[in-house]
């Protein structure tokens, strides 16, 4: 069964979760992305937290700007080092005293995931990313291809003042289109209830969304802001040294694949598999998949 717990993670900030599993048992955490919730996990979260699969500790907080958490309206407020303290308020709170058995996650959950994984190695028994670009890799493939400067492209209207309010209009039609296949036709699990999900989440408000886009220099370039080019990251903050498991979906139209090229070269224990055919929204598509991969990270160190 799948419930609610709510943390005070920083002063004025509080973040709801969805949890399921035993308090106490090993912690599985999983970060969602954009424009998602943490309701994409709860097909992990129902079978984690089964005992004949691990009886894990299984919590999927809303981050920083989602849903009914805390949404800061200040841009400087969604930082990495803010949303990095945010996520070790939720270990601290649901795995006190010992590292999480794995931080899972997708998209800008992960881009903090390897912020965390970085800096605090110590909670983290083991990292899983889905689909969301290792930093070193992001800064060199928007620096040097034009392929994936292009399928960035979108960043730069996220960052616009209007763009929550554009993305709201009109029953949220600027958003869809990233849900639907190049026909235009919905996949088979985006289903109405689905939607409504969806529509629950960008009507609990975008603003926070857009702020994480805004607070990164991670983007294209255009006009006076010189995005990815200005930015320069020393190896330190780069490494990762965890056993690290990296699932790619190889039709992913925003993140192109050399974003998975020289990957070891900053994770020496990695493991990573690409699975041709599926895109970004890889945990809606093939949920067994992604169970069976993970379930197979968390029985084997690399």
């Amino acid at each position: 069964m799948i419930t609610t717990a709510v943390h005070t993670v920083a002063p004025g900030i509080t973040l709801h979760c969805r949890v399921a599993g035993p308090p106490g048992a090993p912690t599985l955490l999983f970060l969602h992305g954009f424009p998602e919730g943490a309701f994409v996990w709860d097909a992990l979260l129902t079978h984690f937290s089964q005992p004949e699969n691990g009886g894990y500790r299984c919590v999927a907080p809303w981050l920083r700007g989602f849903g009914p958490s805390s949404a800061p309206t200040d841009a400087r407020d969604y930082r990495p080092k803010h949303l990095v303290q945010d996520i070790l308020g939720i270990i601290q709170a649901e795995s006190p005293g010992a590292p999480l058995a794995a931080l899972v996650a997708h998209d800008w959950g992960g881009a903090v995931a390897w912020n965390l994984a970085n800096q605090f190695p110590q909670h983290i028994q083991r990292l899983a990313i889905i689909n969301s670009p290792h930093p070193g890799t992001f800064l060199r493939e928007l620096q040097h291809s034009a392929a994936q400067r292009e399928a960035s492209a979108y960043m730069n209207f996220l960052v616009r003042p209007d763009a929550p309010a554009l993305l709201a209009e009109d029953d949220f039609r600027r958003l869809w289109p990233f849900f639907q296949g190049p026909d235009g036709q919905w996949p088979a699990w985006m289903d109405e209830p689905t939607r409504n999900q969806y529509r629950a989440v960008w009507g609990a408000g975008l603003q926070g969304g857009c702020n994480y886009y805004r607070a990164s220099p991670l983007r294209p370039p255009q006009g006076d802001d010189p995005g990815a080019h200005a930015v320069t990251l020393p190896r330190e903050m780069l490494t990762v040294d965890v056993p690290t498991w990296v699932l790619w979906a190889l039709d992913d139209i925003a993140l192109c694949p050399g974003l998975i090229d020289g990957l070891g070269d900053y994770i020496p224990r990695l493991t990573l598999e690409t699975v041709p055919g599926a895109s970004h929204w890889i945990i809606h598509e093939q949920p067994e998949r992604v169970i069976a991969g993970l379930q197979a990270h968390l029985l084997h160190f690399v």
